[in-house]
């Protein structure tokens, strides 16, 4: 028998993945001398914690697959079968306070609520961080509607935002929604778009960023990038430029995997950190001019954006029920707007001052230390 796990990383970084997805998937290969056993059966037996009202539910949801192809709990599993299921990742136990939290909904029924996450806004309560955090107002709102008298409605998390990164969620209300969006995440059937402001400028209008990310080897509350693949986990990170500043840059990044703190490891893999992110090298000045005046400026940007500047603007599915197509967009928040609006003034302005002055004194080149190196 074979197992092969692809498990989210256990989450004791400072925030959540900037777009972790929060499933499980195991694969099997039966045994020669399997007999023939119901594949509910076969898959209880052999995950850890999984009931086997749960995996039925995945069977339901078609995301028990053997040989490729979607199978019935009752189906009987024979010698040499390969086995795939996806299902959901199991909250942890901690108890849920209701708070009555303001959120900004996009669209809610029956199965799910789609919102749009302010930054400062914590996703899911964790040991140490108990209350205000999204699940908590979410719990709140369930239980002040009338048909969450259900008791098998609840927040059910398939992918996460960071702490201070803003946008658009999708929030399951049924175990079955959250079976159902979790398999689409596994197959990459999610789109999803992301806007932010980056140290530097792009030779090219758009690129691939690709190497795998895990947890740092010297630090175990950031993620790095191993571009040799021998750890962490396959990521790649498409990006087009939006608009140029010379010093920083606004970007558009397509997500085709969805790893912890993806963007933001990846962008200051390429020498690009995040505008002040913190933890990634982007709060300090890394490209620009050695004026007073230039230093004020970007003390003024961070003052404005006291966050890394990454905004979720898109997110794109089928509807685990109907089948139908969503689309929800989002405008940028108003602090990264600012900022922006802020560059597009200096932009204007060092133009004049470069045509009376003749003189430009910009930063040398050189990479954004590592949260090491600090």
């Amino acid at each position: 028998m074979i197992d092969e796990r692809d498990l989210p990383e256990e989450d004791d970084l400072e925030e959540s993945g900037d777009e972790q997805e929060l499933y499980e998937h195991y694969r099997f290969v039966a045994d020669r001398g399997q007999g023939l056993l119901r594949i509910d059966k076969y898959l209880t037996s052999r995950i850890e914690n999984a009931s086997r009202n749960k995996v039925q539910m995945a069977a339901k949801a078609g995301n028990i697959l053997v040989n490729e192809q979607p199978v019935k709990s009752n189906y009987k599993v024979k010698p040499g079968d390969v086995i795939s299921i996806v299902m959901a990742y199991p909250p942890r136990e901690i108890e849920l306070i209701p708070q009555d939290i303001p959120i900004n909904v996009l669209f809610e029924d029956d199965d799910l609520i789609v919102i749009n996450k302010e930054a400062g806004l914590v996703v899911h309560p964790a040991y140490g961080n108990y209350t205000g955090t999204l699940v908590n107002a979410l719990v709140h709102r369930f239980g002040n509607l009338p048909l969450q008298n259900e008791e098998d409605i609840k927040p059910g998390l398939v992918h996460r935002l960071d702490k201070n990164t803003s946008g658009i969620m999708v929030v399951a209300k049924t175990e079955i929604a959250q079976t159902r969006l979790a398999k689409l995440f596994f197959d990459r059937k999610i789109d999803r778009i992301y806007n932010a402001l980056v140290w530097g400028d792009f030779k090219e209008d758009e690129g691939t960023i690709t190497g795998h990310i895990g947890r740092s080897l010297k630090n175990r509350k950031v993620m790095d990038v191993f571009p040799d693949g021998a750890y962490g986990k396959h990521a790649i990170t498409h990006y087009r430029v939006l608009e140029r500043f010379g010093y920083v840059t606004l970007v558009e990044c397509k997500l085709e995997t969805g790893r912890t703190h993806q963007i933001r490891a990846h962008f200051k893999y390429v020498g690009h950190p995040v505008f002040n992110d913190d933890t990634y090298g982007g709060d300090r000045i890394l490209k620009g001019t050695t004026f007073t005046k230039y230093k004020q400026f970007i003390t003024n940007c961070f003052n404005l954006l006291p966050r890394h500047a990454l905004h979720a603007k898109t997110l794109g599915f089928k509807h685990p029920t109907t089948g139908k197509t969503m689309f929800f967009d989002s405008e940028l928040p108003d602090d990264m707007q600012q900022v922006i609006g802020k560059w597009r003034n200096y932009v204007i302005h060092r133009k004049l001052d470069e045509e009376e002055t003749g003189s430009d004194e910009t930063i040398p080149e050189k990479p954004p230390k590592t949260e090491e190196e600090n």
